[in-house]
This record gives C-alpha cells, sequence and structure tokens, in this order.
C-alpha cells in the first residue's frame, strides 16, 4: 500500500511516555496532537487554535478531575503528502502522536494498510456515546467513515450546489429562484440561456486541465445523481449505466453548444470560468462553497463580484430525474475535507478520546473557527455562526444532508484522472460508449483486472 513511501528515518513522537500505569483512570497523562499546521506557516490559525485555546483548557478540565496532563502539539508545515508520509512511518512503526489530524481522503487507505482502527475499538464505548454524533449528520459522518465504521470526527465540510446569474436568467425568461429537479431542466434552461449574445450557458468542469476539480464539480456530483458511485461494495465503476449517463450530459452540454469546450482544455480554464462567470459571460456554473466564499466575494474574492448577494442564485444538484439519485435521492452533492483520529497505539487511548471530544465540542470548533463564517461538521455550531451567511447555511441545512464523498482509498486518484479523461472525450465529440469503452480498459488496468470494475 505504502511502496512509494520513502523509508526515511523520522524520530516518531512516541505515543505516551510517562511510566505511569496505561488505562482510565491513570492520574498522570501524556498526550500528542499532530496535525499539518504551524504558527507563522501553513494553517496557523489552526496551530494557534491548539497551542493557545485546546492543550492550556483541555489540561485544566483534567485537573479538575484530579487528573496531571501533559499535552503537546507536533506542529508540521510541509506539503500534504510528505505529512502523510511522515504519519504512514510513524503508524507503522506504532509511534506518532495520539490525536491526528489527516485529510478524510487518506482514511481507507491508512485503515487497508492496518494504521488506523475504528474508535469505538480504540476508545471502547464512549467513542459511540459522544453526545457529538447527534451534531453531526450522518451524511457528513461519512467523511470519517470507511465501511460503515467510525475511525475519525470530521473537522469542517463542504458542498457542491448550481450557482446562476439572475440577470441573465431574467433576459432569458428563467424565473430568478431556480430550482432544477431534473438534468433536462438544467439543460431546458442551457437552451434559454443559449440566446443571449455572448454567454457560454452552462459550466461544468470536463476534462484534465482542471484536475480533481472536474470530479469533484462535474462527474462525481452528476455520477451520485444517476444513482452510481465510483467506488462501491468493493468494485470500482467502470462503463456501466451510471457512468454512460454522466458522459451522455457531457455530450449534450458541450455537443449541444451549451458549453465552451475550449476553457475546458485551458490550463488555467477553471480561473478564466470564474473570471467569465464574475463578468456575467456565464449562466450556469457547478462549484462548492468555496466558490461562494473566496471566489465571487465582493470584498477580497479572486474575481470579485460587487452585486454578488443580488445578482447570483444558487440551487442545489438535482438528480438526473427525481428519485434516481444514490439513496432514491432527489438532490444530490459531493463533499470533503478534515478529519482527526486517534493513534490505535495510544498509550492512554481513554484520555486521547476525550481530547479529541474536546477539540470537536462545539465551544471548541466555535474557537476554532475564531468568528469566520465557514461550514462546521456540527449543526448546531452551524446555526450560530452561519446565522447572518444565508448561502452557507443553505448548503449546511439543505446540501450536507444528501451529500457524497470519495472513496478513501490510495488507487482513487488515478481512477479519477480516468473519469476526468472520459469527460474530456465526451466533451470533445466522442460518442457515449466509446468514451465509456476506453474509461472502462483503464479503469480494469489501474485496479487489477476487469474482476474489481463493475460494468
Amino acid at each position: 500500500m505504502f511502496a512509494a513511501f520513502t523509508a526515511v528515518a523520522l524520530a516518531a513522537t512516541a505515543c505516551g511516555g510517562s511510566s505511569e500505569p496505561a488505562g482510565k483512570d491513570a492520574k498522570n497523562i501524556t498526550l500528542t496532537i499532530a496535525a499539518n499546521s504551524i504558527v507563522g506557516g501553513k494553517n496557523s490559525a489552526g496551530a494557534e487554535w491548539i497551542e493557545k485555546w485546546v492543550i492550556p483548557r483541555f489540561i485544566e478540565a483534567q485537573k479538575a478531575k484530579g487528573v496531571t496532563a501533559k499535552v503537546t502539539f507536533a506542529p508540521s508545515g510541509v506539503d500534504d503528502e510528505q505529512y502523510k508520509t511522515k504519519l504512514a512511518l510513524d503508524l507503522r512503526s506504532k509511534g506518532g502522536a495520539d490525536v491526528i489530524a489527516v485529510d478524510g481522503i487518506w482514511v481507507g487507505e491508512f485503515v487497508q494498510a492496518g494504521y488506523l482502527k475504528p474508535l469505538s475499538e480504540v476508545a471502547g464505548d464512549q467513542a459511540d456515546k459522544w453526545e457529538g454524533w447527534s451534531q453531526i449528520p450522518d451524511s457528513v459522518q461519512g467523511l470519517g467513515s470507511f465501511e460503515d465504521k467510525r475511525y475519525g470526527i470530521p473537522l469542517g465540510t463542504d458542498g457542491r450546489v448550481l450557482y446562476y446569474n439572475k440577470k441573465l436568467f431574467a433576459q432569458a425568461g428563467l424565473p430568478a429562484d431556480w430550482q432544477p429537479k431534473s438534468w433536462q431542466e438544467i439543460l431546458d434552461a442551457g437552451t434559454k440561456l443559449k440566446a443571449l449574445p455572448g454567454v457560454t450557458p452552462i459550466q461544468i468542469n470536463a476534462g484534465t486541465a482542471m484536475g480533481e476539480a472536474t470530479s469533484m464539480q462535474g462527474a462525481l456530483p452528476l455520477l451520485v445523481g444517476a444513482g452510481g458511485e465510483i467506488w462501491a461494495d468493493g468494485k470500482w465503476a467502470g462503463g456501466n449505466q451510471p457512468v454512460k449517463d454522466v458522459l451522455d450530459f457531457y455530450t449534450k452540454v458541450y455537443g449541444g453548444g451549451l458549453g465552451d469546450p475550449k476553457l475546458q482544455q485551458e490550463a488555467k480554464g477553471r480561473d478564466k470560468s470564474f473570471a467569465e462567470f464574475a463578468a456575467g459571460k456565464i449562466g450556469i456554473l457547478a462549484e462548492g462553497d468555496y466558490f461562494w466564499r473566496s471566489v465571487i466575494n465582493p470584498e477580497d474574492g479572486i474575481a470579485k463580484m460587487a452585486d454578488r448577494d443580488t445578482s447570483v442564485g444558487y440551487a442545489m444538484i438535482p438528480a438526473k430525474q427525481p428519485g434516481a439519485g444514490l439513496r432514491g435521492q432527489d438532490f444530490v452533492s459531493m463533499s470533503g475535507g478534515g478529519v482527526r483520529v486517534l493513534n490505535p497505539n495510544s498509550k492512554y487511548p481513554s484520555q486521547a478520546f476525550e481530547l479529541l471530544a474536546f477539540m470537536h465540542s462545539a465551544e471548541g470548533v466555535k474557537a476554532e473557527l475564531a468568528g469566520e463564517a465557514r461550514i462546521s461538521a456540527r449543526t448546531d455550531v452551524n446555526k450560530e455562526v452561519l446565522a447572518g451567511e444565508p448561502m452557507l447555511t443553505f448548503v449546511a441545512e439543505k446540501v450536507l444532508p444528501v451529500t457524497a464523498y470519495r472513496p478513501p482509498l490510495a488507487v482513487y486518484p488515478q481512477v479519477s484522472v480516468a473519469l476526468q479523461e472520459a469527460t474530456a472525450a465526451a466533451a470533445s465529440g466522442k460518442s457515449v460508449d466509446e468514451a465509456a469503452t476506453t474509461y472502462q480498459k483503464k479503469v480494469e488496468g489501474i485496479v487489477g483486472g476487469p474482476g474489481n470494475v463493475s460494468s
């Protein structure tokens, strides 16, 4: 699984480290938190929260229970792959921190390598009885789960929606409060927008130049909308019917003159699509809530829209038709995000879970957000911190309950590229069958043969 990891000699931060007896009733405990953040560098605010809020307050809470806790932070400020390699080496050597922040997409890979165990196995009953689970929707818990077992508690998350330009909609005779209930209704809106000069009706990411953004904003939401998943029941999706449905939608958008196929091939195509939407030249665009917060934000966005709040609408992504989505849903989305997990080798697993739960308490999450309006995993916190943010509230309340996640497996990035290539083929005029057949063969080559692929 981790053959590609270089065997670098790394000083592992040993779990625990006290000579006190292990176990639930220990009066002297030593715990370490690891995250890819460092004060003054990468994710600086997160590192400050751990050092200045989490550690002193947790020590204080333990002291009130008659426990002397020594808690340290092992910061990192490296690229994600380097951090992942270090974690893998630590866990493989039975070392590492007790509470570890990871990308949700690494969870299954670490589980399959034997590096992580379910929370209830590491920390016992308290892990299942934690009050916080009732505040985290089941769909969001999926971010820290693998094969229906919880391995971690999700941090913040996000969701994908359809953005649309209300001014262009008005010109095309479309409603200001648009909510399509099927793919056909998206295409129908695109056909009306096509009558407007200089306007690209629909932007749905396609091809490899957009990278993972093609999968996350385009292909995967469509796939779950067709009732499929990229990985399910131990098999990867090949050229099956849901994949063909996705490719058919791409051919209708790009073959039908409703999208700009050239934009999908440009190195900076995604940035250009942002600029074009902000300039009123794109009617409908599929993106995450990041687009609202950071791209078209009128104050400090990378493609500022002064009239964002009045001119931009947002709608849920419909299933192919009502009830055709994953789990029989009418609407779908995709999400990503981070997770904190427990080291199964922790000397003080019970107290390590207490620390993990403390970090994910409502109070802890609010302190971590530090006044910033971002979507957390907790419903109670979102109600409070997103009160003045209708768009983010929409994602938290409507989109997250129907969302889905990428499979947290090592081979996923390669399968994702094959899917991106299939969308490129469909967008450039290849037939659905041809694109699906080529994709099927590629996936079979990536995942070890047709036996691991549903076709």
